[in-house]
């Protein structure tokens, strides 16, 4: 799996058509109209996520492996 920061997964998730709702310390929380769930992308810098933190959010938002590149 190609690992991606916090920044990159951000412009893919806004790209796919969620909503940046509010920032709170680290943690960039998004929305998207029809759905109840929240994503919460944490971006430390330009490091990359942790696979399993990348996991969690990919499958929270729907998202696939090619959805990153």
């Amino acid at each position: 799996m190609k690992s991606v920061s916090g920044k990159e997964l951000c412009k893919i998730v806004q790209n796919k058509g969620w909503i940046l709702k509010r920032i709170k310390g680290s943690h960039h929380i998004f929305e998207k109209s029809g759905l109840e769930v929240t994503l919460s992308i944490p971006i430390h810098s330009n490091r990359d996520l942790k696979i399993g933190t990348l996991k969690s959010i990919m499958k929270q938002a729907n998202l696939r492996e090619e959805d990153l590149i």
